[in-house]
């Protein structure tokens, strides 16, 4: 792995994308998309921390209120055709851990491949987060 400069701008602005791509998705009754980069991840969470940041972020990137939640998984990444189409290649940022370490080899597949296959934590769904039912307990 190889460490990239990482300019806190470039995590929002990839943030800014993949709330725009997700608003689409979600319209069209596709599944919400894979939050895989940490590094543009550790830019949610950070904008999380102040509401009313994250709601201006989220209305002018998505046109409305959109909740961080957990959505843990690992496979294909089916949203990088669509941001392909509205914005060419994914940056390195996105093969980029929150220390600013870049996966090479991620990287170089998708380069090679056209195809990302990652874990992820959490996706994006419409509202704040309010009316979502919790998971079942099994007390």
């Amino acid at each position: 792995m190889s460490t990239a400069t990482t300019d806190p701008s470039a995590e929002l602005a990839e943030l800014g994308r993949f709330f725009t791509i997700a608003v689409r998705r979600i319209d069209a009754g596709e599944s919400a998309p894979e939050m895989f980069s940490a590094a543009v991840d550790t830019a949610w969470h950070t904008i999380v921390a102040e509401p009313a940041a994250h709601e201006a972020f989220a209305l002018q990137h998505a046109g409305r209120r959109l909740a961080h939640v957990e959505s843990k998984g690992f496979g294909p990444i089916t949203w990088v055709a669509a941001y392909e189409e509205a914005y060419g290649a994914l940056p390195e940022i996105w093969f980029t851990d929150a220390d600013g370490a870049v996966n090479t080899e991620a990287l170089t597949r998708y380069r090679e491949t056209g195809t990302v296959i990652a874990e992820w934590n959490c996706s994006p769904v419409p509202g704040d987060g309010d009316d979502l039912t919790p998971a079942a307990s099994y007390l």
